[in-house]
């Protein structure tokens, strides 16, 4: 796989700083039972990385030490990590908001019976990757049969409450395009989702987040061999824009890998690009249980015009308040 990281390090992406904390973001591993065209993790069913239970007891210490409100549960497929289930129940049992970054198919896996049912019990915010509402379109990113097992996942997940309108069990999509372009406008996409899902499957949910493709890992590694990283690069600088620094992800959130090291976001984590401004060494969660952050600078590359592109691209959809009115509160 051919690597970008080299020619994002040099960069005049504008500096920025950390507010308050509050989401920790944890990656449980990089298992997944997909392997995904876009996937800036490559994560695939080969791979073997996996946080251990003694990593999870640090991610409880830290959300009580800091206050923190919110866990945002990712992969891989965090579900398949063997911890999964206890650190969800003991987050919830602290009183914190736990997301799961949950990719449907993992739903109607072996052994996963019981999975939708017990994040409905646990009163888990699912958000859920689905890059269109076509068959085609799915399967060609992600692989055959997807499609047909996210609508089975849905529909679990719909006879459970998630995403129906007299229920307070949230159930937010996940798009991501299919190539080098920057998503479209996330307020219409979102309406034509409903409807299309509504219509066709029956299929209800609460808020559609629109993602753009960030040029790394296997998605960037494609860009290099179709000699489109450059042109993707320079859409992404044209369509910057200053007032979505305010509302990037990496102010308000921590990245834990699946070793307890902490990052930025969760794209620097896939860089290995460590927390802060400055400094080679890799900072561990063990080091910050005391420590505030807020003010500090963060490590930035040429990626993050990723996420000032247009209407921004964020872990909780769009940036701009025009096109996501609801990404705040889903971030």
């Amino acid at each position: 796989m051919r690597d970008t990281f080299p020619l994002l390090l040099k960069t005049d992406f504008p500096a920025v700083y950390r507010d308050r904390t509050d989401t920790l973001q944890a990656n449980l591993g990089y298992r997944c039972n997909q392997s995904c065209t876009h996937c800036h993790v490559a994560a695939s069913p080969q791979r073997t990385e996996a946080m251990d239970r003694e990593t999870m007891e640090l991610l409880l210490r830290y959300l009580a030490a800091r206050r923190i409100a919110t866990l945002d549960l990712t992969g891989g497929a965090p579900e398949l990590n063997p911890h999964f289930r206890e650190l969800v129940s003991r987050a919830r049992a602290q009183g914190v908001r736990v997301m799961d970054r949950c990719n449907l198919t993992i739903l109607n896996e072996p052994g996963q019976e019981d999975l939708a049912a017990f994040l409905a019990d646990q009163a888990v915010e699912i958000t859920a990757s689905l890059p269109c509402y076509l068959e085609e379109n799915v399967d060609q990113q992600r692989g055959k049969g997807v499609f047909e097992s996210s609508l089975a996942g849905l529909r679990q997940l719909n006879a459970l409450g998630y995403g129906q309108p007299d229920s307070s069990l949230t159930l937010n999509l996940v798009y991501n395009p299919l190539g080098p372009v920057l998503p479209p406008d996330q307020a219409n996409l979102e309406a034509a989702y409903k409807h299309e899902l509504a219509i066709r499957y029956g299929i209800t949910f609460n808020h559609l987040l629109a993602l753009a493709n960030m040029p790394i890992q296997r998605f960037g590694s494609q860009l290099l061999s179709k000699g489109q990283f450059q042109p993707y690069m320079n859409l992404l600088k044209a369509a910057h824009r200053d007032e979505n620094l305010a509302a990037v992800m990496c102010r308000n959130l921590i990245s834990v890998d699946w070793q307890g090291y902490v990052y930025d976001c969760d794209f620097n984590q896939m860089l290995k690009l460590p927390l802060g401004a400055s400094g080679p060494g890799r900072i561990h969660l063990t080091e910050l249980l005391d420590r505030e952050l807020t003010g500090a600078p963060i490590r930035v590359a040429d990626h993050c015009y990723g996420c000032t592109a247009g209407q921004g691209s964020s872990c909780g959809g769009a940036l701009d308040a025009a096109a996501a009115p609801h990404a705040k509160a889903a971030a």
